[in-house]
């Protein structure tokens, strides 16, 4: 009996802590090669009075190349702030057994674009793309995020993760903290 309920729970373990199926908003082949994208995943949301701004996260394999697709989306009424990602931007993983993962700027980095909705909210899209340095996809298959930094051109800004965030924007419940432990995989192969 003590035998069935420790294979029971080990099962139920496993299950809770499998990789998530591998879900692609974009997965084509053309002439020129392959590209597969994830659906991307909230990482950090902080709304306070007219101001917005959300972290999103989705993996991209390009011809074969892993790659971390970043978003920032910032909302307000009044001025936004310009952060820029350059060249010498970086972006810093650490994770819960405490090693940190580095990953480097793919481009040449921006400051994002500038619209304006129907109700005259300045919105600042910034979005660029992180190379995986050599082995270090296995390590994040492993443990869980704690925070993570952003390196922009004039400032560095540093983000919590949680274990399970309810977004305002979408009402969805995100895992931040699993995000490359469930993911990764998905990229990999």
């Amino acid at each position: 009996m003590k035998r069935l309920l420790f294979i029971t729970f080990l099962l139920l373990q496993t299950a809770l802590h499998a990789q998530k199926p591998c879900e692609f908003s974009t997965d084509f082949t053309d002439s020129i090669g392959t590209y597969k994208e994830t659906k991307a995943k909230i990482m950090h949301e902080r709304i306070f009075g007219n101001s917005s701004n959300y972290i999103f996260f989705s993996l991209i394999k390009a011809n074969g190349t892993p790659v971390l697709k970043f978003q920032l989306i910032q909302k307000s009424k009044d001025f936004i702030k310009v952060n820029c990602l350059d060249e010498k931007s970086k972006l810093y993983i650490q994770l819960a057994n405490g090693k940190i993962i580095t990953l480097v700027i793919a481009d040449e980095g921006n400051c994002g674009s500038m619209i304006h909705d129907d109700k005259q909210t300045n919105i600042r899209i910034t979005s660029a793309s992180f190379l995986f340095l050599k082995d270090t996809m296995e390590e994040l298959k492993k443990s869980p995020i704690t925070m993570f930094r952003i390196k922009y051109a004039s400032e560095t800004f540093d983000y919590l993760t949680k274990e399970n965030l309810v977004s305002e924007l979408d009402k969805e419940t995100y895992h931040p903290e699993r995000f490359f432990m469930d993911y990764i995989s998905c990229v990999m192969e």
